[in-house]
């Protein structure tokens, strides 16, 4: 049976490293969201009023696209980063910080109200919950030139849109892994651990055991 397993969080929470590891532990194929090659996002680091609307809308036409190509596949997928955070932290974030102004959020939302009435949720999503000081130190060593100037309340308000859409989500089951203590590239005890609460869910969710 398919699975459609889907990974959220704030920029540097480790989604990514997760999505990888759980896609070679359970044989799933893995969706990566597009910040290689991305023409606006060093642009946007440097100039957020001007490439807000611009970034936003490049996001959210990519993940419309995967997340077709997702529901459209005959394997089992994983999927770094959701269409629904786009619109309920990043966007939302970026107009009430005066980024993105009244007329083009609103015409942001109504494609995004439109795009997802075509998509079918995830069977679950994982959320990886992550402390700013834990986010910062992860940017610093991954080394992205245009990340490392991403400023600190910007990320404190990222973080508090996460809490607030993950209790309002109701699309789909939520798994939520706090992730500060957590080393699961070097400890593979770790990942077998967050794998196992992965399986356990998906299975409690399908109501039987599922061919992981």
């Amino acid at each position: 049976m398919k699975v459609f397993c889907a990974v959220a969080g704030n920029i540097g929470s480790g989604k990514s490293t997760l999505t990888g590891l759980l896609a070679e532990r359970f044989a799933w194929r893995a969706y990566y969201e597009h910040v290689e090659g991305n023409p606006y996002l060093s642009d946007f680091y440097a100039r957020m009023e001007r490439w807000a609307f611009h970034l936003q809308v490049y996001f959210l036409s990519k993940r419309f696209q995967h997340h077709q190509e997702i529901l459209a596949a005959p394997e089992s997928v994983i999927q770094d980063r959701t269409i629904y955070e786009d619109a309920e932290i990043f966007a939302r974030n970026l107009h009430d910080m005066g980024h993105l102004d009244a007329r083009d959020y609103a015409n942001y939302r109504e494609l995004f109200s439109v795009m997802t009435q075509f998509l079918e949720p995830p069977d679950l999503l994982v959320y990886l919950r992550t402390s700013v000081a834990v986010l910062e130190d992860r940017i610093r060593t991954r080394g992205r030139d245009f990340e490392q100037e991403i400023p600190t309340p910007y990320l404190e308000r990222l973080n508090l849109y996460y809490e607030d859409w993950i209790g309002r989500f109701d699309l789909a089951p939520v798994l939520v892994v706090d992730t500060d203590s957590l080393n699961l590239v070097d400890e593979r005890e770790e990942l077998e651990g967050v794998a196992r609460r992965v399986q356990r869910r998906l299975e409690a969710t399908r109501g039987y055991a599922l061919p992981l």
